[in-house]
């Protein structure tokens, strides 16, 4: 069963988050089997899991017409839906454009609000940064919404840490989504140290290395990997979110799982402990 930790800022989060993009969206082309969908969200549910991470542009709104779908039978209120906006185009080919600032959150929000059919959202971020709005009009036009009671907290994605800092000034930032993997450590240069001095967690997609860990097998590190899966007879899923696991409990992993089977391989992670010796060749490698 997936715990739930208390995080510095208060918000209650389970140890793993689902991923939801490609539970609607498959990046192969391929058709995606809804009802294995809804299936694979009541799962993590079941086990513990209560971060649910989507975003308005995952498939125009599809995946979160699809968590409407899988809520209807669970308590919302136990549920934390983080939900990125602003960005629209052709998220499968790229050339996406970014749209974060006041004038159309309200619209943007209203629309989430009846997707997903509910009458708040846990977290609320804008999915980019536009360098050519103030920050302060993009965060305030969210905390306009958190004093309306449509969002409970603000959370920011793939950002810097100076970014980070600044938005923290002007409403307290809960959460912030980055690309984090045992493949790549960027983040532990300068955003980590930040976000936990401000008492701000991660979210952490990626884990996977975004296939690293399947198509690059002659890297010394993704050998290493293997090996250490081989030794412990566990995936290298598993293998790969119990060390993101092992970072600390300000650190939710995001499962991007596509079926209820991979899900189940991934979330077993929980009970893999890994060493003092498996980090050294880790880093070895």
């Amino acid at each position: 069963m997936i715990e739930r930790t208390v995080q510095k800022n208060g918000l209650e989060l389970s140890q793993l988050g689902l991923g939801c993009m490609r539970l609607s969206m498959n990046m192969t082309g391929t058709p995606v089997d809804k009802k294995e969908s809804i299936a694979t969200i009541h799962k993590a549910l079941d086990s513990g899991i209560n971060l649910l991470n989507t975003g308005d542009f995952y498939g125009d709104g599809d995946n979160e017409e699809l968590i409407a779908d899988a809520l209807k039978d669970y308590d919302r209120d136990k549920v934390f839906i983080s939900l990125k906006y602003g960005t629209f185009g052709n998220l499968m080919k790229g050339g996406n454009m970014v749209d974060v600032g006041p004038k159309n959150v309200k619209k943007y929000i209203t629309a989430s609000l009846k997707r997903l059919n509910v009458d708040y959202i846990d977290l609320y971020q804008p999915a980019r940064i536009d360098i050519g709005i103030p920050l302060e009009e993009t965060i305030g036009a969210i905390s306009d919404l958190v004093d309306a009671g449509y969002v409970r907290h603000i959370g920011l994605s793939e950002v810097d840490a100076d970014i980070l800092k600044r938005a923290h000034v002007i409403h307290p930032i809960s959460l912030v989504e980055m690309l984090y993997s045992i493949t790549d450590e960027t983040i532990e240069g300068e955003l980590l140290p930040t976000a936990r001095e401000l008492g701000i967690s991660v979210s952490a997609f990626g884990v996977l290395g975004l296939g690293k860990l399947f198509k690059a097998k002659d890297d010394s590190l993704v050998k290493m990997i293997y090996k250490l899966s081989a030794e412990k007879n566990i995936s290298v899923s598993q293998f790969a979110h119990a060390w993101m696991l092992a970072k600390g409990n300000d650190i939710i992993p995001l499962v991007g799982a596509r079926n209820v089977a991979q899900l189940e391989d991934s979330i077993q992670c929980v009970s893999v402990g890994l060493s003092d010796d498996d980090f050294s060749r880790i880093e070895e490698a």
